[in-house]
């Protein structure tokens, strides 16, 4: 372990420093490079991810049972959730768009919070083992928490257009907003989450 030998490396730059020899654990330096602070592991990182998981796995709910759209029309008043909009889809014929709302606003921040939820739970209870195929993992969630707001995006235009080209009045549901929150809690928590925390668990000479 890089520690182990007196090294430190700054995770805003991944520049390697040597640490100063009477440093304590919880000592820091500012990396010469981009003047960032340097931990040997985040401060409270345990911490801090999971109280932005458990918040995000709340909001999760809310998420998936309020209307995330709000459809007002001088005839007719309709509310649709993520999964009434995917069944609609469904009826219209429309599979390919139907599978990929559902995967990408049901499946995918579910197996985000089971991931690092069983990340967090691996670090508190030092469980060894594929210590790799754990930080491809985490690698993983980070890289899908990039596009996960794509279907955000989506709503808000959709919203656009159809107040543009009708009489309809459309407006963003409670649902949109938990939606929302759930997938920028969930990006939080895994760039809060110190991935050196993983290898800290495999026993190593």
């Amino acid at each position: 372990m890089g520690r182990d030998v007196g090294l430190l490396v700054c995770m805003r730059c991944r520049a390697t420093l040597r640490a100063l020899p009477d440093s304590s654990p919880d000592a820091f330096a500012n990396c010469p490079r981009c003047g960032g602070a340097v931990h040997q592991r985040k401060p409270h990182s345990i911490a801090i991810t999971a109280t932005l998981l458990v918040t995000a796995a709340v909001l999760y709910i809310p998420a998936n049972v309020l209307p995330v759209m709000l459809m007002r029309t001088i005839f007719d008043e309709e509310d649709d959730t993520i999964m009434s909009g995917v069944l609609s889809l469904i009826q219209e014929g429309s599979w390919p768009l139907a599978l990929l709302v559902f995967l990408a606003s049901i499946v995918v921040p579910l197996l985000k919070l089971i991931a690092m939820g069983w990340l967090l739970i691996v670090v508190i209870r030092k469980s060894p083992g594929h210590v790799a195929h754990r930080s491809k993992l985490l690698r993983i969630v980070e890289f899908i928490g990039r596009w996960s707001m794509l279907d955000v995006f989506a709503i808000s235009l959709l919203v656009a257009l159809v107040q543009i080209r009708s009489l309809a009045t459309i407006h963003v549901g409670m649902g949109a907003l938990a939606f929302c929150s759930v997938v920028v809690l969930t990006m939080l928590a895994a760039q809060s989450f110190d991935e050196r925390l993983l290898w800290d668990v495999e026993p190593h000479d």
